[in-house]
């Protein structure tokens, strides 16, 4: 039997739907998710095995700046470069790239995204996210007919990554530009990450659910400790902060804060492990660990 295989990276300014759609994609939830811009880190792998195709996705971060450039013009940050090379290193290392766009229109974010999406020499799919959102979808008329002129797409599939509409049509797609070849994981694999990388991101989700707009983008969280016992795991995590202002945030008066995001986020994890999980945070500030390589290496981004 003649086999298929190959990457596709998810692609598109920061909060487009990526992580849901992948999410939705492999039927279960591997990426983390919130209402918040630049969620998503890192490039997560999620495979997708159905017959002879194995399709390798890769959630991107948002692409949302000019490589060296800071939102106000200044130099971005070491957090900020290493996202949007993990997004750029993705679309032009993949055979298939899936742009994702918003059905409410075409934005000036979405042109930059496509400026990076274009240097790649694979087949781009774009796909418009979020009909759902719209009462008559014959609003989608115009959009398509505008997005048609803007790049020699491949395909321009209408979805709603959350309500799964239009996602068998957007894999069909896929799998008929995967390039021949074996496939590279097992089929029951979903991804390649270890399990304290999920453990570190369902506690990173909590935080980016249960605080303020700042504070999230200068936390980040590593598991100190992971034991998979045969009845109980026990899970120690550190959460990063830059500032002592921002633990005090974080931890919340009396500890509240801290209590309540150690508790939605073993929800989670008991989920992911299938097993009752005792949960252990400590808040400490690490200064300026967005911006120093060294410790951005420390934790894990590489």
């Amino acid at each position: 039997m003649t086999t298929r295989c190959g990457f596709v990276a998810l692609a598109g300014r920061p909060n487009v739907g990526k992580s849901t759609l992948l999410n939705h994609l492999l039927g279960r939830k591997l990426s983390i998710t919130s209402r918040k811009p630049q969620t998503t880190r890192h490039n997560l792998l999620g495979i997708r095995t159905q017959g002879n195709a194995q399709v390798v996705y890769l959630d991107t971060p948002g692409i949302h700046l000019k490589r060296g450039e800071g939102r106000r013009g200044g130099p971005a940050k070491a957090i900020n470069r290493y996202m949007t090379g993990q997004a750029l290193h993705a679309v032009r290392d993949a055979n298939v790239v899936v742009l994702m766009i918003e059905a409410r229109g075409w934005t000036e974010a979405d042109a930059a995204a496509l400026r990076e999406v274009e240097r790649s020499a694979a087949p781009c799919i774009c796909a418009i996210n979020k009909i759902d959102r719209l009462r008559d979808k014959r609003a989608l008329l115009p959009l398509i007919d505008d997005v048609r002129g803007r790049c020699d797409f491949c395909a321009i599939v209408p979805v709603s990554a959350l309500r799964r509409d239009g996602l068998d049509a957007l894999e069909r797609e896929i799998s008929a530009r995967m390039p021949i070849g074996p496939h590279l994981f097992a089929a029951d694999d979903v991804t390649n990450r270890p399990t304290e990388f999920f453990l570190s991101e369902i506690v990173r989700e909590k935080i980016m659910r249960r605080l303020g707009d700042e504070v999230p983008h200068r936390v980040a969280v590593e598991v100190e400790r992971f034991a998979a016992g045969s009845d109980v795991a026990e899970v120690d995590a550190v959460v990063y902060v830059e500032r002592k202002s921002q633990k005090a945030i974080v931890i919340g008066r009396g500890g509240a804060r801290l209590k309540a995001i150690g508790a939605d986020a073993r929800q989670d994890i008991e989920h992911l492990l299938g097993r009752q999980t005792m949960l252990r945070l400590w808040v400490k500030v690490k200064a300026g660990w967005s911006n120093d390589a060294a410790s951005l290496k420390a934790l894990g981004y590489r």
